[in-house]
């Protein structure tokens, strides 16, 4: 069979048509697109996307029908794909030099294109919908969900793994009065939180998490940074943790995890996140082993269906803007725009499909005495 007849039948057991009337079916502009496709499969779908070779109308709605239906599955196995499981299984992908390759492809973006996408206070990591209205009610819950789960009081001391562009800290500490100290490798990240939390409580360093040496804090909180982490590095991850906490304190994790052990795929590892892997469940409670008591679980992983959603929403709405920028910056503008809104809707359709999760454990050192009281 030639690539196109492949690729239209695979299509097909997902309930996807070429060139059908439905919004999740696809326009091919390009017919090199079905060999481009079997060579390289998902790297090469969205290359293709990247380079106009194919458009969809809901493209969130294509991904949750190809995840669903573990189309790559049944492709061809890729060399790049086969290369990424190899190097996952042999090597560690997230030593502290490689850790970096991440904030050089995306969190050293732009600071405009995060700002055209997120919140107000650039949270990059799920929201918390159960009450909200809007981007920015989903994420202020979100942090204040975090900081009634580890009983936050004022001038309390907390460490913030993968600060990002200060989030939480600036929450904590505006509306707690907690004194946050945040690590992240983002050159971008630091400058950025200097300045907007100057004057509060909010200490964002350049810094891995493996060299932070400055405990023990009160509480420790990650948001959306274990995904960086590899596992490799769990162990050694939760070791650092537990060396930094106080006794009596709780360490929260936030973080997106999948249904079975995979490494990242292989368009997410080249333009979005270079050296991610997705934990399981399973490999969390495996590397907390003899170090940390599981005192609570969250799972509400269609909470980060809805924040892509609402995202993309955002960023089509200055997608003029951000195409300018790059196009400043010597980039192809709508390359990237379009590399940018594929990254969000994929990400929502893998979410939808419920093969990705996201959520909340809260962990202790020995236990909370008289046990912990769940909060939602």
């Amino acid at each position: 069979m030639n690539p196109q007849s492949v690729v239209r039948d695979l299509l097909s057991l997902a309930h996807i048509e070429v060139d059908g009337h439905k919004p999740w079916d696809i326009k091919v502009h390009n017919d090199a697109l079905y060999g481009r496709v079997l060579a390289k499969g998902s790297l090469g779908l969205g290359e293709a996307y990247m380079d106009g070779w194919f458009s969809c109308e809901r493209l969130d709605e294509f991904f949750t029908r190809v995840v669903s239906a573990r189309l790559s599955a049944r492709l061809p196995l890729s060399v790049n794909f086969a290369l990424l499981v190899a190097m996952s299984k042999l090597q560690n992908r997230q030593t502290r030099q490689r850790a970096r390759e991440v904030a050089k492809v995306h969190y050293d973006l732009p600071v405009e294109v995060f700002e055209a996408t997120f919140d107000q206070r650039l949270t990059g990591s799920c929201g918390y919908w159960k009450e909200a209205r809007n981007l920015d009610e989903c994420q202020d819950a979100k942090l204040d969900l975090i900081c009634r789960k580890i009983g936050l009081l004022s001038d309390e001391r907390v460490l913030d793994i993968g600060c990002g562009w200060g989030a939480f800290m600036g929450f904590a500490a505006e509306r707690y009065g907690a004194c946050c100290t945040g690590v992240t490798i983002s050159k971008e990240q630091v400058e950025y939180g200097r300045k907007r939390y100057a004057g509060l409580s909010v200490e964002p360093r350049l810094e891995d998490y493996r060299d932070c040496s400055d405990g023990p804090f009160d509480h420790i909180v990650s948001m959306g940074m274990f995904e960086h982490v590899g596992p490799k590095n769990y162990r050694v991850y939760f070791e650092t943790a537990r060396r930094l906490l106080r006794e009596g304190g709780l360490f929260l994790l936030h973080t997106i995890w999948a249904n079975e052990p995979s490494p990242l795929d292989p368009w997410i590892n080249k333009y979005i996140f270079p050296n991610g892997a997705l934990p399981t469940v399973g490999q969390v409670g495996t590397a907390v082993h003899g170090l940390f008591v599981v005192e609570d679980v969250h799972n509400f992983g269609p909470d980060y269906d809805k924040t892509l959603m609402a995202w993309n929403e955002k960023f089509q709405k200055n997608r003029s803007e951000v195409s300018a920028l790059m196009s400043q910056r010597g980039e192809d503008g709508e390359r990237f725009c379009r590399m940018w809104e594929y990254y969000l809707l994929c990400c929502a359709g893998g979410f939808r499909s419920r093969e990705i999760s996201v959520g909340q454990f809260v962990l202790s050192p020995r236990g909370v005495k008289g046990g912990y009281q769940t909060v939602r």
